[in-house]
C-alpha cells in the first residue's frame, strides 16, 4: 500500500489477515458494560478487550502478520524492533514463534515488567538511549551493521492489515455495532480497524462512524488532518505513553484521513477516571492508552445513538504506575480530597475537624499539621487532611460542613 493507495485496501486482504494472525492470537471476548452504555445513552456499550491478549496487547498480531511476509533469506536475517513497551514483546512473541531471532532496542529507563517479558520471549534485548529517539536510532544504526530487517510499529501494510483483524472479530460478535472508538498513536490500530470496519460495514449494506482518540499532550493527528498532511509536533508528558506519537505515519495518515470521521482528544485525568471505572466496574487492568476511548466516553467527547464499542488496547501497566494511575483518578474523580484548613492555634482544633469529617462519614487517610509556613498568621495553623469520600457530592458536604462551623477551606490549594 502506498500513500497513493489509500482506498484500495480490500475486505479479503484483512480476511486473509486474520487466518494468519489467528494461529498465534486469540480471539478476545467483546464484553458489555451496562454503566458505560448508561452514561453515553445508548443500548449498548462493547468493550473489546485485548488487554487480555497474548502478550497484553493488540501489538502481536500486526507484528505476527508482519513477520510471516518475510521471505526465507530475510528470516535468516533476523528481525529488529525499537521499543519500550507492547510492540517490543508483540515481536519477540511472534519472532519466537516462527523460529526468527529477534533483537530489540529498548530506552534505559523501560519499567521492569516490560523488560523482563520481551526477553522472556526469546529476543535480545540491547538498552540503549536515555530518549526513544535515541532508541530508534541506536535501532536503526544495528540494521545498517547487520542486515536484519526492520519491524515498524504502525507504519506498514502487513501491520495495518494485522491490527484490522481487531475489527473482524469485533463485528462478528456483535454486527450491530454502528460506532468503534479507537485510540490512535501513530495510527496503525485505528487505520487497520477503520478500514476493516467500515469494508465490512459497506459490504453488509450500512455504513459504521469510527471515533479515533488521542491524548491532548501527544495529538499528532489533529493538527496533521487539519493541515492536510503529517506533521511532527512538540509532545508534553502523558500517562499514556502507548499512543504518545509526535508524528503520525505517512501509510496510517493516509488511512485515518480517509477512514476515521472524528478525532477526539482526552487529558490524562479523563484516562485515570477511565482507568479507576473499569478496575471497578469491569475488573480489568487496562494501561492508561487501553483506557483511552473509554475516557472518551466518559468525558463526553463521544456522540452516538446506537451500539458502540472500544478497544481495550493493552493491559501491559507497571503496577507502581498503576498504583499512582488509581490515586489519580480517585483524586480526579472527587473521591480522594487534599484539604487544607486554616485554624486557630489553640487546642482542640484538630479533634473538632476530625469530629465533623467523621459525622459526613468521610475517611481520614492522612493528616498533616503545620504552624510554620510563612504564609500563614502568627496566630493560626494549617491542618492538611487527605480525605476518601463517595463523589463528588459527598465531598462537597464535607466541605460546606467545614466552612459552616467557621472554617476557611481550600481544596487542593495554597492559600
Amino acid at each position: 500500500m502506498t500513500v497513493d493507495q489509500k482506498t484500495e485496501l480490500a475486505l479479503a486482504d484483512f480476511e486473509a489477515a486474520a487466518e494468519i494472525v489467528h494461529r498465534v492470537a486469540r480471539n478476545t471476548p467483546l464484553e458489555s458494560s451496562r454503566y458505560l452504555a448508561e452514561q453515553l445513552g445508548v443500548s449498548k456499550v462493547y468493550l473489546k478487550c485485548e488487554n487480555l491478549q497474548r502478550t497484553g496487547a493488540y501489538k502481536l498480531r500486526g507484528a505476527y502478520h508482519r513477520l510471516t511476509q518475510l521471505s526465507a533469506e530475510e528470516r535468516a536475517r533476523g528481525v529488529v524492533a525499537a521499543s519500550a513497551g507492547n510492540h517490543a514483546q508483540g515481536v519477540a512473541y511472534a519472532a519466537r514463534e516462527l523460529g526468527i531471532k529477534a533483537t530489540i532496542f529498548m530506552p534505559l529507563g523501560v519499567a521492569l515488567p516490560k523488560l523482563q517479558a520481551t526477553r522472556r520471549y526469546g529476543a535480545d534485548v540491547v538498552l540503549e538511549g536515555d530518549t526513544f529517539d535515541a532508541t530508534l536510532a541506536a535501532s536503526r544504526a544495528f540494521v545498517n551493521e547487520t542486515g536484519a530487517i526492520f519491524i515498524p510499529p504502525f507504519d506498514n501494510e502487513a501491520v495495518i492489515l494485522g491490527q484490522g483483524t481487531v475489527a473482524l472479530e469485533m463485528l462478528d460478535a456483535a454486527p450491530e455495532i454502528e460506532t468503534i472508538v479507537v485510540a490512535i498513536g501513530g495510527g496503525g490500530l485505528a487505520s487497520g480497524v477503520a478500514a476493516a470496519a467500515k469494508l465490512r460495514a459497506a459490504q453488509d449494506g450500512r455504513t459504521l462512524h469510527v471515533i479515533g482518540v488521542q491524548s491532548e499532550n501527544t495529538a499528532s493527528f489533529v493538527p496533521s488532518l487539519a493541515a492536510g498532511e503529517p506533521l511532527t509536533i512538540h509532545t508534553r508528558p502523558t500517562i499514556a505513553d502507548g499512543i504518545a506519537v509526535a508524528r503520525p505515519g505517512e501509510l496510517t495518515f493516509r488511512a485515518v484521513q480517509h477512514y476515521v470521521d472524528e478525532v477526539v482528544t482526552v487529558s490524562d485525568d479523563d484516562i485515570a477516571r477511565a482507568i479507576v471505572v473499569l478496575l471497578e466496574r469491569t475488573k480489568m487492568v487496562v494501561e492508561p492508552a487501553g483506557a483511552a476511548g473509554v475516557a472518551a466516553i466518559l468525558a463526553g467527547k463521544v456522540r452516538s445513538n446506537g451500539a458502540t464499542a472500544t478497544i481495550l488496547s493493552g493491559g501491559n501497566i507497571d503496577p507502581l504506575l498503576l498504583q499512582r494511575v488509581i490515586g489519580h483518578g480517585l483524586a480526579a474523580s472527587s473521591r480522594y480530597l487534599k484539604l487544607r484548613i486554616l485554624l486557630p492555634d489553640i487546642p482542640g482544633q484538630l479533634v473538632r475537624t476530625a469530629s465533623i469529617v467523621a459525622d459526613k462519614n468521610a475517611n481520614v487517610v492522612e493528616v498533616i499539621h503545620t504552624r510554620h509556613a510563612t504564609e500563614l498568621p502568627i496566630s493560626d495553623v494549617e491542618l492538611e487532611l487527605h480525605i476518601e469520600t463517595r463523589g463528588p457530592e459527598h465531598g462537597q458536604e464535607v466541605v460546606q460542613a467545614l466552612r459552616d462551623a467557621g472554617y476557611v477551606v481550600r481544596v487542593g490549594e495554597k492559600y
